[in-house]
C-alpha cells in the first residue's frame, strides 16, 4: 500500500519536475526525511519544514498540488 501511495503521489503531485521519475530510494532520502514539524494556531493546521532543507520548495509546491486537486468523494 506505501507503494501505490508513492506512485500515486508522484503521479499527481510531482508532475513537470524530475523527481516525478525519481526511485522511492531517493524520494526517502531527500523528500521523505526533511525535518518538520505540525503546528496547530487559530482551528488551522500548519506543517513547518526545516528551513535549510535543500528541496523544500519541491515538497511545499507538491503538497499544494494535491490540495488544489478536486474533491470526488
Amino acid at each position: 500500500m506505501a507503494t501505490d501511495i508513492t506512485a500515486w503521489s508522484q503521479m499527481l503531485a510531482l508532475t513537470g519536475t524530475a523527481a516525478r521519475r525519481w526511485e522511492p530510494k531517493r524520494l526517502r532520502l531527500l523528500l521523505f526525511s526533511i525535518a518538520g514539524y505540525i503546528a496547530k494556531r487559530s482551528r488551522r493546521v500548519h506543517l513547518r519544514l526545516s528551513g535549510h532543507a535543500p528541496h523544500r520548495a519541491l515538497i511545499a509546491a507538491a503538497l499544494a498540488r494535491l490540495h488544489n486537486l478536486p474533491n470526488l468523494a
